[in-house]
């Protein structure tokens, strides 16, 4: 009877180790199971889409632009979406594009609408704590286009008037910052969009145009000069969700490849 008890004893604890070991090993399963959701969700999700979708600037020659005549998106923005698709999917056609502004381009990143956004987005610290960025494709300065007639010379000479920048945008903050070491102060008035802004500086409701020098040189006309002073350097970089390391990891690797054998530069000095 004893060796009946110490048998079923035995056979009990032998179960219960079995369960335990099944329970471990369903739980690595499943850890494995959602590293590869995780991984088909990044880098693999859009492979596998066979499509790259897009956010580019629709109103900013030799950068991002809508030309109407061809319906086609044009500049170096989109060249460089088109070379992205071409490495991740196997052809430069793969790429679908979606017009964004400064206000817009954030939240359509965030809701998933997009897998990236090349539109002339400035990296700062405070909104790497949100996306990831690439490193730069692009470096610039802020600076003002103004009607010749005015005569401004500088930034100091446009002291008391009125400055146009576009809503959601770093140029405001970088204007400001410049102004405090000049010692001078400026009114502002925020419209949506830089062909609103070359509106109303043709129709004498702002003084000046601001934004980064290589987008107003798109917005120069016979009436119309950049000054020659910049300020607040600025950096172009490719934004994706802050989950998605390994599409970010990627990318670098490509600007990497494209600044060494100078497609960058190809694309820069072909329109800008």
């Amino acid at each position: 009877m004893k060796k009946t008890k110490k048998l079923l004893v035995a056979l009990s604890l032998s179960l219960a180790l079995g369960l335990i070991v099944g329970c471990g090993s369903g739980g690595d399963d499943k850890k494995s199971a959602d590293s590869g959701n995780k991984s088909t969700t990044d880098l693999q999700k859009i492979k596998d889409a066979g499509v790259i979708k897009v956010g580019v600037k629709e109103d900013v020659p030799n950068f991002g632009y809508m030309n109407p005549d061809t319906n086609k998106n044009e500049g170096m923005e989109p060249d460089i979406a088109r070379l992205i698709a071409k490495e991740l999917t196997g052809s430069e056609d793969n790429v679908e594009f979606v017009g964004v502004t400064a206000k817009t381009r954030g939240p359509l990143l965030d809701n998933g609408e997009l897998d990236m956004v090349i539109a002339t987005f400035t990296i700062t610290d405070e909104r790497k704590e949100t996306y990831n960025f690439t490193t730069p494709y692009y470096k610039d300065e802020v600076g003002f286009l103004v009607r010749k007639a005015d005569k401004f010379t500088d930034t100091a000479s446009l002291d008391g008037k009125t400055i146009g920048v576009v809503q959601s945008a770093t140029t405001k903050e970088a204007i400001e910052k410049q102004a405090k070491e000049l010692g001078v102060s400026f009114k502002y008035q925020e419209l949506g969009s830089y062909p609103e802004l070359k509106t109303a500086l043709t129709s004498k409701r702002i003084d000046a145009f601001s934004v980064d020098k290589s987008i107003l040189t798109g917005y120069v006309d016979d009436n119309t000069e950049i000054l020659k002073d910049g300020f607040s350097p600025q950096e172009y970089g490719i934004a994706t969700k802050k989950a998605n390391t390994e599409l970010n990891d990627q990318l670098n690797q490509s600007i990497e490849k494209w600044e060494k054998d100078g497609t960058l530069e190809k694309f820069t000095k072909r329109g800008i």
